[in-house]
């Protein structure tokens, strides 16, 4: 039994860590110059969010072959409370002049006095910084040093704030690049101290962290590697939803191998036996939980604004990096460490754990004695929560979008405020030069217009600047955008601008709404039909998810105006949050029928089985959620409003998901269904035969 055989089979037991620790030293080696990378790529403006075939996209690209290239445009404001002094306005001519003689402008700016005399603005517009985002925002800065230097003291207690469709632009790309240090920061001391609190091991919690940590540089490089090799469009918000998903998936599927492992060890002596044992129990679901996110995510391929079909294979890829990390790098490097890294509560061979009631069982017990009530009680609660989604504030403007409020947003308030009668933000026909002067016509006797002016023309394109007596972003600009693009439909002439942007990007989401849901649900079911044999059981998780879906957007409209004081929802919230919570609460939903299948294929009832499945994976899942919950949760940290939006919505879901929802619902509906929550498969034919409850085990054991 010693001889060679045996000793080559340890021999290749104990070179299969190495040789995978081996293969992934090369990987990062390969990824490295490529995940470095990965923020170059990364482009945050709102033309950029919106599909091609939009308006305003037309209207962008159009601009930027027009000699001088594309036009950054600016509003310096001047306000002091109880009205501007003559030395005030004098000083605003100086920097107005001095921004005039040191940068290149397209025209001579013209002060105009707000009709209270508070206020004066300075439309400010060059071409100089072209279609470099890095040149504009040097622009920009240029134009606040020279605003806020007087070169006397005449001004003194006079704001000066620069605004404009440029300055926002310039200040969103500074919160976004300024997001990875921070999010990634947040998001491991978050998951360190849960891993900590989870584990109660001064070791254990560092593994899980630091394959994690390895997960998201793979991801980096190849989500450049789709940018480079598919155009896939990155946004600091899809970049920050990866980190989030690579640690909070990969830890949810660490805690899920880890506990399996823990478990085995008690009863296998050698680790790399252990490990075997732990894969080969828990890997199914974990491979099926994990596909069935990434596609939830792909889905969002079928989107037609950039930034949610980039979105979909960022996450797929953040959760694929992390699946496979978490199967092959996590078990190679606890084989190498040992039982020591459970220290102090090593798992001795042969040992049993210390025998505790479970509050999973607890919960199970109070959902069997009355299932159809706790169901019906369930999906009251669920019901009456989603009705707090009417309350949902309206459409997110451009200048309510930071969660404070830097100088381009300062100077919109006080444009709006000043200018209440008055556009302060130009909209841009882009018409056919031999039709420019219908355009003209056309924009001039549009309800709602204020002024129009004729701008350059070159490539046979003719720019017109459009000022509306509207508010940017009001109810009436949009109305005058509307009628613009009414009157010139047919005549080859297009309309975009900062507003019309916002507009066209309310518009995509609307459409994508309706394309993306029906897909993602279809593409979840199909492959929840196949991994349980079921339709009914599929049916029973999708309609649980999506009632959290639901209820998650209700309490969102309870608290994102009265407590967060948001101004507005961003359009995407309602798809993304959807895609999001019914992928991640799928897999979730697949642990607890996944065992309780194997409970019935084992002989048990479905009663039972039920129970016994919350009893055996509550501990771990419940660990699970909280933690992808807390990682989502570190979205509500950041600078951004659509990112806390959307952070709040799924960490609320996953928590409703996994301490209701799945806890109680899913119990209670399939102890009052039985069998018919196999049906049609064959498990809904067979008889119940009632066996006699298996003893509680002290450990969970994950399916």
């Amino acid at each position: 039994m010693g001889g060679p055989p045996a000793q080559t089979a340890r021999r290749r037991r104990t070179a299969l860590p190495w040789t995978l620790l081996a293969l992934w030293i090369a990987v990062l080696a390969l990824a490295g110059p490529f995940a470095g990378k990965l923020g170059d790529v990364q482009h945050d403006r709102a033309v950029d969010y919106l599909p091609s075939g939009a308006d305003s996209t037309q209207v962008a690209e159009v601009r930027a072959r027009l000699p001088g290239g594309e036009t950054t445009e600016l509003v310096l404001v001047y306000h002091r409370d109880g009205g501007l002094s003559a030395a005030d306005r004098q000083a605003a001519e100086r920097q107005v002049a001095a921004v005039e003689n040191e940068l290149e402008l397209v025209a001579t700016p013209e002060g105009v006095p707000s009709k209270d005399g508070d206020t004066l603005m300075y439309p400010v517009a060059s071409t100089a910084p072209g279609q470099d985002e890095k040149a504009r925002d040097a622009f920009v800065n240029d134009v606040r040093d020279l605003a806020h230097d007087t070169g006397t003291d005449a001004g003194a207690g006079m704001s000066v704030d620069v605004g404009g469709p440029g300055a926002l632009a310039t200040d969103a790309a500074e919160v976004y690049g300024a997001l990875d240090g921070p999010l990634l920061y947040t998001t491991v001391a978050v998951v360190a101290l849960l891993l900590i609190l989870i584990y109660r091991s001064p070791f254990l919690w560092l593994v899980p962290l630091a394959v994690a940590a390895v997960a998201d540089f793979l991801s980096m490089g190849v989500a450049y590697g789709l940018n480079q090799t598919f155009g896939t469009t990155v946004s600091g918000q899809s970049s920050g939803v990866m980190t989030i998903l690579v640690f909070g998936a990969g830890t949810d599927y660490a805690l899920l191998i880890v506990a399996r492992y823990r478990e085995e060890l008690r009863r296998i002596e050698r680790p790399h036996d252990a490990m075997r044992a732990a894969l080969r129990g828990c890997g199914p679901a974990v491979l099926a939980s994990s596909g069935t996110v990434a596609a939830g995510l792909l889905c969002l391929l079928a989107a037609d604004l950039n930034s949610s079909r980039g979105m979909g294979p960022l996450g797929a890829v953040g959760v694929l990096c992390a699946l496979v990390a978490m199967l092959t790098l996590l078990p190679a490097v606890l084989v190498l460490l040992g039982r020591r890294v459970f220290w102090p509560l090593v798992p001795a061979f042969g040992s049993r754990p210390k025998a505790r009631r479970s509050l999973f069982a607890a919960m199970g017990s109070s959902a069997g004695r009355r299932p159809l009530a706790v169901l019906g009680a369930g999906a009251v609660l669920l019901g009456a929560l989603a009705l707090g989604a009417f309350a949902l504030p309206g459409t997110l403007k451009q200048q309510d979008s930071f969660t404070s409020a830097p100088d381009s947003v300062t100077a919109m308030k006080t444009l709006a405020a000043a200018y209440p009668e008055k556009g302060t933000q130009p909209i841009t026909v882009i018409a056919p030069t031999g039709r420019a002067d219908d355009a003209v016509g056309t924009a001039r006797s549009t309800d709602g217009v204020a002024d129009v002016r004729r701008g350059r023309s070159g490539g046979g394109w003719t720019e017109i600047s459009v000022v509306a007596e509207g508010a940017p972003q009001s109810a009436a600009e949009t109305a005058t955008i509307e009628a613009l693009r009414d009157g010139l439909d047919g005549r080859g002439a297009y309309v975009g601008g900062p507003s019309a942007e916002q507009l066209d990007l309310k518009d995509t989401n609307a459409r994508d709404r309706l394309v993306v849901v029906p897909i993602v649900l279809a593409a979840v079911l199909l492959i929840l039909v196949a991994l349980l044999r079921s339709l009914v059981a599929p049916l029973l998780l999708l309609v649980a998810v999506v009632a959290v879906w639901g209820a998650s957007l209700g309490i969102a409209g309870l608290v994102f105006g009265p407590v967060f004081g948001f101004d507005g929802t961003d359009p995407g919230l309602g798809l993304l949050s959807f895609v999001f919570l019914v992928a991640l609460g799928v897999d979730y939903g697949i642990f607890l029928m996944h065992r309780m299948r194997e409970e019935v294929l084992g002989g048990a009832d479905t009663g039972t089985a039920a129970l016994t499945a919350l009893r055996t994976t509550g501990a771990v899942i419940a660990s699970a959620g909280l933690v992808l919950a807390a990682t989502f949760a570190v979205l509500t940290n950041m600078p951004l409003v659509q990112l806390v939006e959307l952070g709040f919505v799924i960490a609320v879901g996953v928590l409703l998901d996994t301490f209701l929802v799945r806890t109680y619902l899913v119990t209670s509906a399939s102890l009052a269904l039985g069998r018919k929550v196999w049906w049609p498969g064959p498990l809904s034919r067979a008889p119940e035969t009632p066996a006699p409850p298996a003893a509680e085990p002290a450990l969970a054991r994950t399916p």
